[in-house]
């Protein structure tokens, strides 16, 4: 088979090659010298944009710096300004990988990469899906994702779908009509893996548990599915695995950097959340900007250390995260992402809490029956909460009195809850579904507690 995946990189003026044998030779690098080719890279980057880049410049104060800690810690509203005015010298919107971040956190930019970066990026993703038996050129994906509606950007993006060798559902609509439809399209296609939005995903597991069907054996040539962008839980894994027939792998990225973790695992059992440490440094911080040890949540600090048109140094990606005390310099291992910093509720009493919490707990209780297909759960005042759900049924007193009273133990007393059915939920729009939503900003405590992944 032409490989048509490696040859539209190509024409589109990333050098892949380059980019797989610079992986190769990262990836060969000793765990004992590791540590120091990390520091390496960092003072090379750093160094680079406070010689090449009047943004950073102005950002760090100085064009030198001492300590690693000294540096400031980038955050989005640091890029909410033209691209142009971001660029290193050397750098022009005809000489980078130009895109732009979803908005999920509430703060979209326009970002570039440079083109050998962005082949890294590439590289890396490559690599990664290699362990799973998946090769881009010959492997066909069922792709879970939405697509913009406006006629040139549905077709730039059909037209990628069929460079990758993709078949696209999707995911504004996920009635049942809909999900038949996208049934009948692995009975008659041979997909070798699926990719997309958790959420997306798990509503279609849920789909054929009802139709007691497991999709391997309609589609046999189906390896493996790949989740994405979206929290999945422990439970939610289970399912797919069980409806699908194939190990789930769970992906953490993020457009402007790169792959950030990729789940190794067996089927059926727990695989390690392996970090990208080939192209990017990651840190966990707390409040006042202070490393934290193994095994302590904190936000997710990350450095790009190739990028050279654009700087992501020390950028807070806005996600809170542990990284497991077994990591090492070359093999960091996350142990639990635990959602955004803006994902946090402030309850009466002062706690903070992780929104996805409430979540947690009302998800173990709503979902029992299999009524409830999928909800969300907003915040409005400090004690009020909304939590929107899609259900063949009205949820009943008894049902909602569970909840309430899940929550009380877990939680706190006194918050009240409005139960809102409705007959599908707003996802934004590139397709993801926000699991949890606060009106108010609170900040990061050290002290936070944590839900599984």
């Amino acid at each position: 088979m032409f490989p048509l995946f490696d040859f539209s990189l190509k024409i589109n003026g990333f050098p892949m090659k380059e980019a797989k044998a610079e992986l190769q030779k990262i990836q060969s690098i000793p765990e004992q010298e590791f540590e120091a080719f990390i520091e390496n890279k960092k003072q090379e980057i750093v160094d680079y944009h406070l010689k090449n880049n009047s943004s950073y410049q102005n950002l760090v104060g100085k064009t030198t710096f001492n300590t690693w800690n000294d540096l400031p810690i980038m955050t989005k509203k640091d890029f909410q300004k033209p691209l142009i005015e971001r660029l290193s010298k050397g750098f022009s919107l005809k000489n980078v990988y130009v895109n732009k971040t979803s908005g999920s956190s509430g703060d979209p930019f326009i970002f570039a990469k440079d083109k050998f970066s962005h082949a890294l990026t590439w590289a890396n993703i490559i690599n990664r899906f290699g362990w799973h038996g998946i090769d881009f050129n010959s492997s066909y994906q069922a792709r879970f994702y939405g697509i913009p509606l406006d006629f040139i950007g549905n077709k730039k993006e059909r037209f990628k779908d069929f460079f990758s060798n993709r078949f696209r559902f999707p995911i504004f609509d996920l009635s049942d009509v809909v999900l038949e439809g996208f049934l009948n399209e692995f009975k008659t296609r041979k997909f070798d893996y699926i990719n997309g939005y958790t959420s997306s995903i798990v509503l279609f597991a849920k789909f054929l548990q009802q139709k007691n069907i497991v999709l391997k054996t309609i589609c046999p040539t189906l390896k493996v599915c790949v989740v994405t962008s979206e929290m999945l839980f422990e439970e939610d894994k289970i399912l797919l695995e069980k409806q699908f027939g194939v190990p789930v792998v769970n992906e953490y990225g993020a457009s402007e950097l790169d792959l950030i973790a990729f789940q190794s695992r067996s089927f059926g059992t727990n695989g390690e959340w392996q970090v990208n440490s080939e192209t990017l440094f990651v840190e966990i911080l707390d409040e006042n900007n202070t490393v934290l040890p193994y095994g302590v949540a904190g936000r997710v600090v990350i450095t790009s250390l190739f990028n050279k048109a654009h700087p992501f140094i020390r950028y807070d990606i806005g996600d809170i995260g542990i990284l497991d005390k077994k990591s090492t310099s070359k093999k960091p291992i996350l142990q639990q992402l635990i959602g955004r910093t803006n994902d946090i509720a402030i309850l009466p009493s002062g706690k903070k809490s992780p929104g996805l919490t409430f979540y947690y707990v009302t998800k173990s209780i709503i979902e029992d029956d299999g009524n409830v297909k999928e909800f969300i759960i907003k915040q409005t005042k400090i004690d009020t909460f909304e939590i929107e759900y899609v259900s063949k049924i009205k949820l009943n007193g008894e049902q909602i009195q569970k909840i309430e009273a899940a929550i009380t133990l877990y939680l706190e007393k006194g918050l009240v809850f409005t139960f809102i059915r409705k007959e599908k939920l707003e996802r934004s729009k590139s397709g993801k579904l926000k699991q949890f939503v606060s009106n108010l900003t609170p900040t990061l405590s050290k002290e936070e507690g944590v839900v599984s992944k």
